[in-house]
């Protein structure tokens, strides 16, 4: 294997000139030439998300080290760079990993700021990409373009045009054999992993109904300081805002909704629903709503309902539920999951995951070791743009109140981002002389 990796590294010195030869047999064009065989990582967007990522990445079997980070905010790079240096880290066994050791970022591999990406980017052989999901398609797209690896997290746009970009990188990092794995990390998790082989083994016959939820109590708010340009205020508050997250329905229930997808092999052809700002409606919550009902539609008619909401002190419930021709699944709970027969509740299959592996470990562990390898292995885009276009064809049925079919939400040329990226620019929402920030009206507001 040592040998198979030095020869991937040696490989990239081909490249001149940004030229490709496609005739090189694996995904040789994310990395530089080098003398070892380190693996050479950056990241892109140093919140929660993102360090946590870089910890998994930097818990991997393989000869890993972070070489570069960037970040919008300077307090979120330090904060970063802090807990990776400082915090304690431990595996599945709850073994100590050496992660402080993996880290050589320098003050001059650190950039901040919003074109700091690309400049980190172009120090690595694979990048994390965990910002807002606004600004994923072009993070992306970047990625792509100088020929690295990308793990990216879910969901992977905010609107149809961002989709699309994805959508077209997605075909390029395919072609250049580069590796891509999207945080939607219940595919890498076992007990899904197993009752979706004995779903699509025809185990409970054909999926023909389900519901799919995302329903808790909410996340977290930064109240806005003296000072702060519209810019940064949204930025700090970027899950309250849509072109930075797509509203709940998009940046969680992502997950869900591509559960569904995958159960049924597909996407839905059409959606409708309803949803609005019944508990959660301050000005602190930007434009989202609090919950989304929606029916999602496949062309085979089967009916996927899916439900989110964020509403303190209910009911919560994260999970999904399918309906066979012949046998059910009630739940994934967590890591143990039940399969039944309509004859009697008998047990088709029992899934208890003590023991089981963190999924969000393992995404890592099987992207690095297909890298170390010089294996092309993964090619999650396609799927991440498709499983967030059907969240984001939720969210454009229930803010409109309209029938949504997947043509018209894919085809959209309404784009969220704003025309300018700086500090002193103003995005395309803005609150309104009473602070609070227009938010959708079913009927009136027009999504496609």
């Amino acid at each position: 294997m040592e040998t198979n990796r030095r020869e991937f590294l040696k490989s990239s010195s081909l490249l001149t000139g940004g030229a490709l030869l496609s005739s090189l047999p694996f995904a040789s064009y994310g990395f530089h030439s080098s003398n070892d065989d380190t693996i050479k990582i950056a990241l892109v967007g140093c919140g929660g998300r993102g360090t946590g990522a870089a910890a998994q990445a930097l818990s991997t079997k393989q000869n890993v080290k972070i070489v570069a980070m960037a970040d919008a905010f300077q307090d979120r790079l330090d904060d970063a760079y802090t807990a990776l240096t400082k915090r304690k880290y431990k595996d599945d066994a709850g073994v100590e990993i050496d992660v402080k050791s993996k880290i050589d970022v320098p003050k001059d591999r650190m950039f901040v700021g919003f074109d700091g990406y690309k400049q980190a980017i172009a120090l690595a052989d694979v990048v994390i990409l965990a910002t807002p999901p606004g600004f994923r398609p072009m993070h992306f797209e970047e990625a792509i373009r100088q020929n690295k690896h990308v793990f990216m997290e879910k969901p992977v746009a905010t609107d149809a045009p961002g989709i699309r970009k994805v959508l077209a990188t997605a075909e390029e990092a395919k072609r250049k054999k580069l590796n891509v794995v999207v945080g939607l990390q219940r595919h890498y998790q076992r007990n899904y992993r197993e009752a979706m082989n004995r779903i699509h083994d025809g185990k409970i016959g054909d999926i023909v109904g389900g519901s799919v939820y995302w329903v808790s109590g909410g996340v977290w708010n930064n109240p806005r300081k003296p000072n702060q340009t519209e810019m940064e205020y949204q930025m700090r508050n970027w899950y309250y805002f849509n072109w930075l997250c797509g509203d709940h329905i998009t940046e969680q229930h992502v997950h869900n909704i591509d559960v569904a997808n995958w159960a049924k092999q597909g996407y839905p052809v059409s959606a409708q629903g309803t949803g609005g700002r019944q508990i959660r409606n301050g000005k602190e919550f930007g434009e989202i709503f609090d919950h989304h009902i929606v029916d999602f539609t496949y062309a085979d008619g089967t009916l996927i309902n899916s439900q989110c909401r964020h509403y303190e002190g209910t009911f919560s419930k994260v999970d999904e539920q399918f309906l066979g021709t012949t046998g059910r699944i009630d739940s994934f709970n967590g890591n143990n999951t039940v399969l039944k027969s309509y004859q009697g509740g008998k047990v088709i299959y029992a899934h208890e995951g003590k023991g089981d592996r963190n999924p969000y470990q393992v995404e890592h562990d099987e992207l690095f070791a297909a890298i170390a390898k010089g294996e092309y292995k993964f090619a999650d885009a396609e799927n991440g743009a498709k499983s967030t276009l059907t969240s984001i064809m939720g969210r454009m049925a229930t803010y409109s109140g309209k029938l949504i079919k997947w043509e018209e939400a894919l085809n959209s040329n309404i784009s969220l981002f704003p025309d300018q990226i700086a500090w002193d620019a103003k995005p395309k929402i803005l609150p309104l002389a009473d602070g609070f920030y227009p938010v959708a009206v079913p009927g009136k507001t027009i999504t496609v």
